[in-house]
């Protein structure tokens, strides 16, 4: 008994690790798998630790519908006089066109780092916003977009 204790203990302990280093995670759910310039994925962060270094991620799924091998996003974090702009471009299938992502039946799951080891310059909040940058209006066969932040461990 005291052993299923232990290890249920030890489990919760790790989850709760697990979401204390993570400050947001969104996700936007996209009708009819489309994603048009104005719906922009929003976050909103909170820091109070500024000497800690911070993962930024972008969380993207599509399906087979999917037209492009890439994908460019703008990037914008914005606060306490940060106004930090970015493109991105990211590979999304090899040259064969096999999707890189982590896939089930027609849907792909991509994760793509943002910013690495990142620490913002003064406590308090901060709004990290990404666009589709594509030619298309609205990209088809796009399920969902979302943001993730955490400090690195």
């Amino acid at each position: 008994m005291n052993k299923i204790i232990l290890a249920f203990s030890t489990v919760c302990l790790l989850f709760l690790g697990c979401k204390h280093n993570n400050l947001v995670d969104t996700n936007l759910s996209l009708p009819e798998n489309n994603w048009a310039y104005a719906k922009s994925v929003k976050a909103e962060v909170e820091v109070k630790d500024i000497s800690a270094k911070y993962q930024v991620y972008f969380k993207f799924r599509h399906t087979n519908a999917y037209r492009y091998a890439n994908l460019f996003v703008l990037f914008n974090l914005k606060g306490n006089g940060l106004n930090k702009k970015l493109r991105y471009q990211f590979q999304l299938a090899k040259a064969d066109g096999t999707w890189t992502g982590k896939g089930s039946g027609d849907i792909f799951t991509q994760n793509f780092i943002l910013l690495k080891n990142f620490q913002f310059p003064k406590a308090g909040k901060y709004t990290i916003e990404i666009e589709q940058n594509m030619r298309d209006n609205p990209l088809i066969g796009v399920s969902d977009v979302g943001v993730s932040v955490s400090k690195t461990p």
